[in-house]
């Protein structure tokens, strides 16, 4: 994994113990700490000096961790509270053997799917820190397969966008089958016209 330039490698391992020493965890989180982590590593520093950019506004260093999983099902409440309780912008490498996902918080936590190790990518792209932050935000946190129009100028007005077409994707699907298998007839046209109201919705946003 040689995503960035060789001055921002800091490759320290971080004795788990006393990372999670610092956490404010519940015990069921510390006692998955324990079980579900193999090793935390400091993997990389990105900063204006490291990346040969000009400083950002808002973001002064983002942090890439290396998260080695003894198990691939993983508690995200985990990672959570590490970028919730840490003041850096924190970036997360998940390791299970030879697969991967990229992990980011930004007000609540986005996932990417596992891939084949080789197969992860993540980009430093822009003129200056903040640039690159938000553009992890976006490879990250933004699906594939939901376009998000280019009048949201904003990586929190796509987000937002997003999250307001997954959710209304998941009410409409919910709606279907509940129609579908509604068999008294009054009751099965008003969930239809629900569906309905809840589709257009959709295509309002798309």
């Amino acid at each position: 994994m040689n995503w960035f330039p060789t001055a921002t490698v800091v490759g320290r391992v971080m004795p788990k113990e006393a990372f999670y020493k610092r956490l404010t965890l519940s015990t069921e989180l510390k006692e998955k700490f324990v079980t579900d982590v193999k090793r935390i590593t400091l993997s990389n520093s990105l900063t204006a000096t490291t990346l040969n950019l000009e400083p950002g506004k808002e973001v002064s260093e983002i942090l890439i961790l290396t998260v080695d999983l003894k198990k691939q099902e993983f508690d995200g409440r985990i990672v959570e509270n590490i970028a919730r309780q840490n003041p850096h912008r924190l970036v997360f490498l998940l390791q299970y053997e030879e697969k991967a996902q990229l992990v980011i918080y930004y007000g609540k936590l986005y996932v990417t799917g596992w891939k084949p190790l080789n197969d992860l990518q993540l980009l430093a792209k822009g003129f200056t820190l903040d640039d690159v932050w938000h553009g992890f935000l976006e490879q990250i946190a933004l699906r594939d397969n939901i376009t998000v129009h280019s009048t949201c100028d904003t990586i929190y007005a796509k987000l937002q966008k997003q999250d307001a077409i997954l959710k209304l994707q998941k009410e409409i699907e919910r709606l279907e089958k509940l129609t579908r298998s509604e068999k008294q007839p009054k009751k099965k046209f008003e969930l239809y016209q629900q569906f309905q109201d809840k589709k257009r919705e959709l295509e309002g946003l798309l």
